[in-house]
């Protein structure tokens, strides 16, 4: 059986870099670590460490291990912190996994509706690759998972998905791009600099094709998974750049750009997916209805 003492010294020392660090963190001495994570290595017959001059580095068995060990002990931190909790403080706890591809400004304002309920909702939200938040949704690390596309149909994975709604697209510049682009839109894009989000989302497919369908040929200059990155490239002027148009108003007063054009032809979904059919936590609720009732223009 795992010795979970041993794998915790084990983090503490790939975190901080050093034996002795780690023994200041952990009021222990460098002595009885060393000999703990020794006794680790040979429990499994492999070395976590290789020591390269002075310092300490992770073999590949060490790397595999970690990602493993900072969940462990981060559930650890939130079981402790949950049963510490008095019982007129304890909240309810919302897992939410964030597909890396929705956008920052939607995943706030589907979120938000939880913090105004009556009964105190605690929010642990984490962003990454949709395939792997599913995984964890399986398990029962997550109750949601947030994405551009529903649940995909070759994962082995129980799971429903609800569609909170639909908007189409805008098109945002620098003023100096505006004024050269803004007229004639859509035609007016052919031959533009152009900013697109990455190949894994929903909305980059429909996008090329609606181009295609106007015989359109912008000039890519970039794209980007994470939609913040894509914003910022634009705000510098190196690019035109989309957003849902749900949230254009947002993106001109937070960016400093301008408007140039918005198409309904090429359209942004957004998706809560969880393991129960009919959900019954209160914050998924308060997502889903807030969604379809006030965020969304257009939802099935």
């Amino acid at each position: 059986m795992l010795n979970y003492r041993q794998l915790h010294y084990f983090w503490v020392v790939a975190k901080t870099g050093s034996i002795v660090r780690a023994s200041e963190q952990l009021n222990l001495t460098a002595q009885t670590i060393s000999g703990q994570i020794t006794l680790l290595e040979h429990t499994y017959g492999m070395d976590l460490f290789r020591r390269v001059g002075r310092q300490l580095e992770l073999t590949e068995a060490g790397r595999l291990a970690l990602p493993y060990a900072e969940q462990m002990f981060q559930l650890g931190d939130e079981l402790e912190a949950l049963l510490r909790a008095q019982p007129n403080e304890q909240q309810m706890l919302l897992r939410i996994g964030v597909a890396d591809v929705v956008p920052k400004s939607i995943v706030y304002r589907l979120i938000a509706p939880t913090m105004e309920l009556a009964e105190p909702v605690r929010i642990s939200c984490r962003e990454d690759k949709l395939e792997r938040l599913l995984a964890d949704l399986a398990i029962q690390r997550l109750d949601l998972v947030i994405s551009d596309s529903p649940m995909p149909s070759h994962l082995d994975i129980k799971g429903f998905s609800q569609k909170l709604g639909e908007c189409g697209i805008s098109f945002f510049a620098t003023q100096a791009l505006a004024q050269r682009y803004g007229n004639d839109f859509p035609y007016s894009m052919n031959g533009a600099p152009l900013l697109v989000p990455g190949q894994e989302t929903v909305v980059r497919s429909r996008l090329t094709r609606w181009f295609s369908e106007l015989k359109i040929q912008p000039r890519i200059v970039g794209e980007f998974d994470d939609s913040a990155l894509m914003k910022a490239f634009g705000q510098s002027g190196s690019g035109i750049f989309i957003a849902p148009s749900v949230i254009a108003e947002e993106v001109q007063a937070q960016y400093g750009v301008q408007l140039i054009g918005q198409t309904d032809a090429v359209s942004e979904s957004f998706y809560a997916i969880s393991v129960e059919r009919k959900v019954k936590h209160p914050g998924i609720v308060a997502i889903t209805e807030s969604a379809r009732r006030e965020l969304f223009t257009r939802a099935d």
